[in-house]
């Protein structure tokens, strides 16, 4: 008798914690018309949120610079190891002579010195009225006065400035020349807005540069996307070929002065030659030897300078890196964003579910959904 009552106790046990999932619908089946008015106020709510925002466009770059041999190496395991985003210094021509790998060029773009020079791009915009021809402007001018932003940041922005102007009297702004090292308040948060319209992403197996830009307009996003392009690449051109630059330079200082001196032993031996032409005398040979000896030490020397000078310009344009464009800079056609209908969705699907939790709990259905017993213990 006492299993009987046991599995009897263990059955009813087991009753208790099953879920009755149809009790479950038909409670919530009750609430079906508040379910359409929350759906519906979120819907219309999103949707006015969604209408504010302001579209934007993307354009995409991608483009990979040449690894020479002697910058690059040729290591099985400094590749291994570049694939993790590792540079191991190999020693004698390895990676680790190049300080500036490809993987830091995303921090390089971060830079305030890098985004203030895309300040004077010029961009051109679309006339405001019809017979007006197009407007070209400075990015910098553009970030100010051209963005769009939500009719609700308008409104508040407008009221804090009217709110402020009646405690503080307005300076008249003076127009300073930009300065890196001391930015204005202006310029911060502009150089701050770059950080989320330029960015730069490097694959750390093929090496190869993604340049993204957004904007509100397209063609000032392509045009940007092909100056942030153009500028990493002369900044890694200047980078890498500084050395052989400042080598190029002596050897055409060094050029200049022996040849010089060349043509002045030269010139000093073809007028004594001249001047003592018919002259038999043994110190007449003697100085005449002596110049002519001159003349071929510094031509000797003109000669190997020459030749160090032709190896150090074969130099720079073998330091020089050459980049293929995998994708070039063009106007996009559709908007990147944002994608109002998905937004629209996503906060119906989550007001669903927070306002269906909510029920579980009001009919205490809750608790044995989640196995802590029911709402009513």
């Amino acid at each position: 008798m006492s299993e009987e009552k046991k599995d009897i106790n263990v059955e009813q046990q087991e009753e208790e914690k099953s879920i009755n999932f149809m009790q479950i619908l038909k409670d919530l089946r009750k609430y079906k018309k508040k379910y359409i008015m929350v759906l519906a106020i979120t819907f219309v709510l999103t949707a006015i949120y969604a209408l504010g925002l302001p579209n934007y466009y993307q354009c995409t770059v991608k483009l990979s610079p040449e690894m020479t041999t002697s910058r690059s190496g040729s290591s099985g395991l400094a590749a291994l190891a570049s694939n993790f985003g590792l540079n191991l210094g190999m020693g004698g021509g390895g990676m680790g002579t190049e300080a500036l790998f490809p993987t830091i060029y995303p921090e390089l773009m971060n830079s305030t010195d890098f985004k203030i020079s895309l300040f004077p791009v010029k961009v051109t915009l679309e006339p405001k009225e019809e017979g007006d021809s197009a407007r070209i402007m400075t990015y910098y001018d553009y970030l100010k006065d051209e963005q769009k932003s939500p009719w609700w940041s308008k409104v508040i922005g407008g009221s804090m400035k009217f709110i402020f102007s009646l405690f503080t009297s307005e300076k008249p702004k003076e127009d300073k020349p930009l300065n890196p090292f001391r930015l204005t308040k202006e310029e911060a948060l502009i150089v701050q807005s770059l950080d989320r319209k330029v960015q730069c992403d490097i694959d750390k197996k093929t090496m190869v540069i993604t340049i993204d830009v957004t904007d509100q307009d397209p063609v000032v996003c392509a045009t940007i996307a092909d100056s942030v392009k153009t500028r990493l690449q002369n900044f890694i051109t200047d980078y890498r070929t500084s050395k052989v630059r400042v080598d190029l330079e002596y050897n055409k200082k060094i050029y200049a002065e022996t040849k010089e001196k060349y043509e002045r032993a030269r010139q000093n031996y073809s007028e004594y030659m001249d001047a003592n032409h018919n002259v038999l005398l043994y110190t007449v040979r003697q100085k005449q030897t002596d110049l002519e000896n001159e003349m071929q030490l510094q031509y000797n020397a003109f000669q190997q300078v020459a030749a160090a000078l032709v190896a150090a310009e074969a130099k720079v344009q073998e330091e020089t890196p050459a980049f293929t464009t995998l994708q070039s800079a063009t106007v996009p056609v559709k908007k990147a964003g944002p994608g109002r209908a998905k937004m629209c969705i996503m906060m119906m699907f989550l007001a669903f579910i927070g306002y269906t939790v909510w029920l579980l709990h009001k009919e205490g259905h809750l608790k044995s959904l989640l196995g802590l017993g029911n709402d009513d213990d």
